[in-house]
């Protein structure tokens, strides 16, 4: 493992001692059916309420929000309960996206909707939402009311995100920018949002409060990128998701799109095998269609150019290089992850 690497490790391992407690707290006040689904999905419960010593996720989004709050001279202990919603607000969206994806597995488990069912992960998910907003909304931190302004309105961004990414399943031809405005919607808004609660929550001007936006954002979007990468060559082991899964379901990502609109012989192949189902040779077939049409070496050369670009737009809010470590790790590692 690299430094940044290293370094990166270090502050979500932080991260989760920090603000797991406050997130479990959150959860553990919900009514006990939808308890017992939330406390399963953050790997804390077994199905059958028994204890697990599950892992609740990466915690990069919090791990931003904590961070950016100490790169502007502000503490993280003040912005937890900020963290915490950003952190609810994003396994909202998880418990809703594995139902509209049909996802049977994440973290390496059954999914919560496959083991309670449809309508008790649905609920779940939107009480997570509302756990958020109450979190921010008991908060004294005079930060607190823009916090929950910015964070309802990056909802609504995100969950635009997730709509267009669903209608572009029935499109035949989705245009490559087009894919890159829903996936900053989708991720990006959700990491820069992170960053711009810990630019408030440190009593930062709106300048470097948009600037740490604009940085999680593009930070957000080589996330994505590296992410979609994942979705068609990641290993099951690693990711918890059969190999393929995201072509299997014929998704049209990044680097899927990029191939498609690329005018060769490889994605014409490849708009061909997503015109029906697909095997699992069909899989490896399109996989294969998606390198020769130069999607897989578009996607990598983006997620880098995004990440030059999230890098100058944390210059404009943290002048001092070294006190934007913390901050440049958690790129770093999210954006040169292999699972």
């Amino acid at each position: 493992m690299t430094g940044e690497g290293q370094e990166a490790a270090a502050l979500l391992e932080r991260t989760r001692e920090t603000v797991n407690p406050e997130l479990r707290r959150a959860i553990e006040s919900l009514p006990g059916p939808m308890r017992r689904v939330a406390m399963y999905h953050f790997g804390w419960e077994h199905a059958d309420g028994t204890p697990a010593a599950g892992q609740a996720g990466k915690a990069i989004r919090p791990a931003l929000v904590l961070a950016a709050a100490q790169a502007l001279n502000g503490t993280g202990e003040d912005a937890v309960r900020a963290a915490a919603a950003v952190e609810l607000a994003h396994n909202f969206t998880l418990l809703h996206d594995d139902v509209i994806d049909e996802d049977a597995r994440r973290r390496g488990r059954a999914t919560a909707w496959t083991v309670f069912g449809i309508p008790d992960a649905v609920i779940t998910g939107d009480a997570m939402l509302a756990l958020a907003v109450r979190l921010l909304g008991e908060d004294p931190h005079p930060a607190a009311a823009a916090a929950s302004a910015r964070l309802a309105a990056c909802v609504i961004e995100l969950c635009a995100g997730q709509q267009a990414d669903c209608a572009f399943e029935q499109r035949t031809y989705v245009p490559l920018d087009e894919c890159l405005a829903m996936a900053t919607a989708k991720t990006g808004a959700l990491l820069g949002c992170s960053c711009a609660l810990g630019a408030l929550y440190a009593g930062a001007g709106a300048e470097e409060v948009e600037a740490m936006d604009a940085f999680g954002r593009e930070a957000g979007l080589a996330f994505q990128l590296i992410d979609d990468l994942i979705g068609i060559w990641g290993d099951p082991e690693h990711t918890g998701k059969p190999a393929g899964a995201d072509l299997l379901a014929r998704k049209k990502s990044l680097p899927v799109v990029a191939a498609l609109t690329s005018g060769t012989e490889a994605g014409d192949e490849l708009a061909e095998l997503y015109a029906g189902p697909m095997t699992g040779d069909d899989v490896r077939r399109a996989a294969d269609a998606v390198e020769r049409a130069g999607g897989r070496d578009w996607a990598q050369a983006h997620a880098a150019d995004r990440m030059g670009r999230a890098v100058q737009h944390l210059s404009r809010a943290v002048p001092d290089p070294g006190a934007a470590d913390g901050l440049l790790a958690l790129a770093e590692f999210v954006t040169r992850r292999t699972r």
